[in-house]
């Protein structure tokens, strides 16, 4: 502690140890009136350390050990109630206030991405075959899942929502020459997405827009939305649907894929809601199964990835700590911390506290997808080996 005295607490599992100093004697104060956000903030402000490890192995040791708060009374059903409602309330989404919280977040400096990132900057979960694949591979392999459940066709126009900088699009025209329009609310990342189309000569196929998905008026062939959905709030997933359904035609499907609960519905962690994701939430299946079937869609297909985050999220934590000083040169040693927590906490929340990501295609006819899973397959090997063979899409920076 503040003082130099040393506290230990022994579990039943020997070897996983970690030790951490509070360098004031208001931390264990600020910690326990509110943990969830005050563990966050002493570690951003320097007011905690991690001697023996890192704040990965502690946060590990923390949330392995958090079954407890299923059996506190604290969290019984008036405080969920409660967290339930404020956390609906801080994910209410108007245009104008989406791209605000989206700005917080995805225009940060491009340079920091580069660092964790993979080649084709995919800011969301990989498919991992299992634990010797690259992270780049991994996210071409997602890509390429991704691709085999729209059921592409040569001629297609395809929308993808939350267009990122511009990767899946990209890929998705490379592997059919199809029409690919991607909306974002990131300056940013439409910068890049824009200069990638002309750099790949395809700027007339692929067109990157700074829109809001409700102000998406066209009909499309297929729609897509990988890592969007988990910003839209729960107020507006009845408009979401409702406009995906809109702008797609009736022979047309669609894959969503999002960061999902397990465990059913909750609440934002509070220091992920004001220093990472302001106005995000990830929802629980069954948040959202009723409005996909009040929007008029059948699903088609449901697929849950369970750990393919948790280790999407080991590979940017090392490379982000492997940078670390150009981290802070960038930004500043509290942004550094900041940073670390984010990633190491997001990677057990997916270990141990029941997040998953949801992919889940819809249509608006039955006989919009074949009767079984088998074209997924053979299409997945198909396009895995296109995308792997040449030349990837150039990845421009300025």
């Amino acid at each position: 502690d503040a003082k130099g005295k040393r506290h230990s607490f022994i579990g039943q599992n020997p070897g996983r140890e970690v030790t951490i100093r509070f360098n004031d004697t208001g931390v264990p104060w600020a910690i326990a009136r509110n943990p969830a956000l005050a563990m966050g903030e002493v570690y951003m402000e320097g007011r905690v350390d991690v001697i023996d490890g890192d704040i990965r192995d502690f946060l590990d040791l923390i949330m392995l050990n958090l079954g407890w708060e299923r059996t506190n009374i604290l969290s019984g059903p008036i405080k969920n109630l409660l967290g339930r409602i404020l956390g609906m309330v801080l994910t209410l989404n108007p245009a104008a206030r989406s791209k605000k919280n989206v700005a917080h977040h995805y225009d940060l400096s491009g340079a920091l991405y580069d660092l964790f990132l993979d080649h084709d900057r995919q800011y969301s979960c990989a498919y991992f075959a299992d634990d010797t694949v690259s992270l780049d591979d991994a996210q071409t392999a997602k890509k390429a899942h991704i691709a085999a459940k729209l059921l592409l066709k040569p001629g297609q126009r395809i929308l993808d929502i939350g267009c990122g900088w511009g990767g899946l699009g990209l890929s998705l025209n490379k592997l059919t020459g199809a029409h690919v329009t991607g909306v974002t609310l990131s300056e940013e990342q439409l910068a890049i997405a824009q200069q990638r189309a002309r750099d790949n000569g395809v700027a007339d196929l692929v067109d990157f827009r700074l829109q809001d998905y409700r102000a998406i008026s066209e009909q499309f062939d297929r729609i897509v939305s990988v890592g969007m959905f988990e910003h839209v709030g729960a107020l507006q997933y009845p408009t979401f649907f409702r406009k995906v359904n809109q702008v797609l035609k009736d022979d047309g499907v669609v894959l969503l894929h999002t960061i999902g609960r397990a465990d059913g519905p909750g609440r934002t962690n509070p220091w992920i809601q004001k220093y990472i994701f302001p106005g995000g939430y990830s929802p629980a299946l069954s948040e959202i199964v009723p409005l996909i079937e009040d929007a008029g869609f059948y699903i088609t297909d449901i697929e849950i990835l369970r750990l393919h985050y948790a280790k999407t999220l080991d590979h940017w934590y090392n490379r982000t700590k492997a940078n670390r000083d150009k981290v802070v040169a960038l930004y500043s040693e509290g942004f550094a911390r900041m940073w670390e927590f984010y990633l190491a906490a997001s990677q057990k929340t997916f270990e141990y506290s029941g997040h998953v990501v949801f992919q889940i295609q819809m249509a608006k006819k039955q006989n919009a997808v074949p009767l079984t899973r088998d074209y997924m397959a053979a299409a997945e090997q198909q396009y895995l080996k296109e995308l792997e063979s040449g030349q990837s899409p150039v990845l421009s920076i300025a």
